[in-house]
């Protein structure tokens, strides 16, 4: 009879036991199955907020003058108003156009008086020295004309600066071409023709001698507006070419707000809508903003899916926009946060 129970009881015991394993094996795989759900819910939940950056408009400053650099008047973190004297470039071979464009001018003022003298000997004497100084003249803008050439092509300086070099060089062609004919006309002893083309070259020579003094004259850079210094590229006693970039000022008056925004979420920043914003710089304060401006980026920012079904190409828009406040704090660079 005891065998018999403590069978019994050994029984029992051990159906206790396989019934706690089974329970605790469910309570087991239902606390999986709940963590399971909780991390695919929290996986695939997308994060809404988008990052941008503050931008601003910047200035480039640069010379007609090549030289070296003298003098520079700021440093950057500097604020600067337009007009300011920013850095003084020297050149020794500018000063010598201006010493070979004055004396051009007055040999040309001096067959001028000898061709409105009269006199041939000396008329014919000054148009030959007249067409020497002209070709010199030629050579000297043929050259530049060569140099920026090659630096346009290295993408140093614009067309622009090509282009007046181009057109100072075909201004010496031209000037050189008219002392030769008024060179011919002494020969021959056209005396009306002489006294034309010598006033005339008078003229040109005058033109010369200014347009030198003009270029001499941009040896000082002055600021072309309000702003900060941001950068500076040569330092004192640095050779600089025609148009090289001295340095950058800031305008920290005009600046906006960039995002890249999939068309996904467009519909929130859509021109004229208002959008709040927070800057983490600024201890994530709140501030209004609003869009003026959305573009697409092109072929190159478009997000492609990478599902047969169920998803599509997604182009990334450029999105800028201007905040109702200015804040004297924001700074070019500082992130922006919508959320």
């Amino acid at each position: 009879m005891e065998k018999l129970d403590i069978q019994n009881s050994t029984n029992e015991a051990v159906k206790r036991k396989e019934k706690a394993l089974f329970v605790a094996l469910g309570l087991s795989t239902v606390v999986v199955i709940i963590l399971a759900i909780i991390g695919f819910l929290l996986i695939n939940k997308e994060d809404t907020t988008m990052q941008g950056e503050v931008d601003a408009n910047t200035v480039r400053v640069s010379g007609l003058m090549p030289g070296r650099v003298e003098k520079l008047y700021v440093k950057e973190g500097d604020v600067v108003h337009t007009g300011d004297t920013l850095a003084k470039i020297y050149s020794a071979t500018v000063d010598a156009k201006l010493a070979q464009a004055l004396a051009a001018k007055d040999a040309a003022e001096a067959m001028s008086r000898k061709a409105n003298a009269g006199t041939r000997r000396q008329t014919v004497a000054a148009a030959k020295e007249l067409v020497e100084q002209a070709q010199a003249s030629v050579d000297i803008h043929r050259k530049t004309y060569e140099r920026l050439e090659a630096l346009y092509k290295q993408d140093v300086v614009t067309a622009q600066k090509r282009d007046e070099a181009r057109a100072a060089y075909d201004a010496a062609v031209a000037q050189l071409n008219a002392a030769k004919q008024q060179y011919d006309m002494a020969l021959e002893g056209a005396q009306i023709e002489d006294r034309q083309a010598a006033e005339a070259r008078a003229k040109a020579a005058a033109g010369t001698v200014a347009e030198v003094e003009s270029i001499i004259e941009d040896q000082y850079l002055v600021a072309p507006c309000d702003g900060e210094i941001s950068d500076i590229f040569p330092h004192e006693g640095e050779l600089v070419s025609t148009g090289t970039p001295i340095m950058n000022v800031l305008k920290l008056d005009d600046k906006w707000l960039v995002f890249n925004i999939r068309e996904t979420d467009l519909q929130r920043f859509t021109v004229g809508s208002s959008v709040k914003v927070h800057i983490p710089a600024l201890a994530m304060k709140e501030a209004e903003a609003t869009v003026y401006y959305v573009k697409d980026m092109g072929e190159y920012a478009t997000w492609r899916a990478t599902k047969v079904t169920g998803q599509y190409d997604s182009k990334t828009f450029e999105v800028r926009m201007r905040l109702r406040d200015d804040l004297k704090e924001l700074r070019p660079g500082m992130s922006v946060i919508v959320k």
